[in-house]
């Protein structure tokens, strides 16, 4: 029996407004595709979105499901956005309001891999599909039009600002740049304008970092000579996906000891700049003399200036939201309207088919013509005795009028009365 005409949606999660890297890093899901398994047991769709400064679950199910769900994971201390509230998240976040970075274009990808990682493990249904898909095609328009994204706007940017700032400048300087991913690529491509003396690219895979350094003009080290090239380097940015660090602090104590000379008293400063998640770097390097080690938690101060220069794109992209969001909803209800009445179709499928049968079986001898036209008649008699109540559901879903849509479906499928008489 198909169910009623509903439209749930919840995100549960955390990210940077209310968690440190170290809180987000506790919260993050290593096996994605595990999880986005065991997840579309549970609900009709799911995605997971992971990023550097975020990890949120999005489900075509309820809030309390979701938290429950969570809860059973292991983890604790999350925001939960259900109903109508969840498609403005999802528009604020593909047009990069609510990026540690304001305005910038990677959540763009980010959304889109999440759900082709979501597509892939069988848990994107076609809610989902349509939540992510509107909302990066109003992150597009917003881009479009405003300049909400006017420059290098991006964690990978961000870290090469922070490290100017620090230093006053970059020129001249020795960067050395860990990992040659997307995050690596924006950094190297940030770097690439400040006149520095030498940038070098590390990665576990010598070909990527080969690459990469050609495109910046810049030197491929190997991974097995990362610390002799930390000792040559004034700023290290790192930014691998790996599962555990690969700046340990015995190392770099090690690393600081080759950097004083004779004659000086303290050893020259090192910057290091973790942007990875999970994160690269030890803490423990924080103790080692002349060392400096900023996260993404430092690059807040960043996303302050970049907020308030951009306060006005801010306030136009969120006119384009308003005018967005109510169109959205519609689209939502509209789908999920669509679901049941896809279930709807089946149900009367599965009647017309066993009477289609019995026809046949009374008619006796039957030749494939006679099959052919009873085929025809019945299905031809089922579209039309549904058409007018299929648009009277899909509208009634449309403009929020759930209770008239569920009436049609009881009535239908079960033959309950649509509407009760009080008196």
């Amino acid at each position: 029996m198909p169910e009623p005409v509903k439209t749930p949606l919840a995100l549960a999660g955390v990210n940077h407004h209310t968690a440190d890297i170290a809180t987000l890093e506790a919260f993050r899901f290593p096996d994605e595709a595990a999880f986005l398994r065991e997840a579309r047991e549970r609900f009709r769709g799911v995605l997971l979105l992971q990023t550097c400064n975020r990890v949120e679950v999005l489900v075509q199910g309820d809030a309390r499901s979701l938290e429950g769900f969570l809860k059973e994971k292991g983890r604790r201390d999350f925001m939960v956005v259900e109903g109508e509230a969840v498609p403005r998240h999802l528009l604020e976040l593909a047009a990069g309001i609510d990026s540690l970075v304001v305005g910038e274009d990677q959540i763009l990808g980010q959304l889109k891999r999440a759900l082709a990682a979501a597509e892939e493990a069988g848990a994107a249904s076609s809610v989902i599909v349509l939540c992510i898909n509107k909302a990066v095609h109003v992150g597009v328009r917003i881009r479009r039009q405003t300049q909400i994204n006017r420059g290098a706007v991006s964690v990978g940017s961000a870290a090469v600002t922070l490290a100017e700032n620090l230093l006053g400048t970059l020129r001249d300087r020795h960067i050395l740049v860990v990992g040659s991913g997307e995050m690596g690529v924006l950094v190297t491509q940030a770097l690439s304008a400040k006149g520095l003396t030498a940038i070098y690219v590390a990665n576990r895979t010598y070909e990527r970092a080969v690459m990469l350094a050609e495109k910046i003009g810049g030197r491929a080290v190997n991974f097995k000579d990362l610390y002799r090239y930390v000792a040559l380097s004034d700023v290290v940015i790192s930014c691998t996906a790996a599962p555990h660090p690969v700046i340990r602090t015995e190392e770099v104590r090690e690393v600081m000891e080759e950097r004083l000379w004779p004659l000086d008293r303290h050893p020259r400063h090192l910057v290091l700049v973790d942007i990875a998640q999970p994160r690269d770097v030890e803490e423990g390097v924080r103790s080692i003399e002349g060392v400096y080690l900023f996260t993404i938690d430092d690059l807040k101060n960043v996303n302050a200036a970049a907020m308030e220069s951009r306060r006005s794109e801010a306030a136009r992209a969120r006119e384009i939201i308003d005018e967005e969001v109510d169109h959205f909803i519609r689209l939502l209800r509209r789908t999920a309207a669509d679901e049941t009445l896809a279930l709807l179709y089946t149900w009367a499928e599965s009647i017309r088919s066993r009477e289609r049968d019995r026809a046949l079986a009374r008619l006796g001898q039957k030749d494939d013509r006679t099959a052919e036209v009873v085929d025809d008649l019945t299905h031809a008699l089922t579209k039309k005795l549904l058409s007018d109540v299929t648009t009277a559901i899909r509208a009634s879903a449309e403009c929020g009028d759930v209770a008239t849509a569920e009436a049609l479906m009881r009535a239908i499928t079960r033959g309950e009365p649509c509407f009760q008489n009080d008196e």
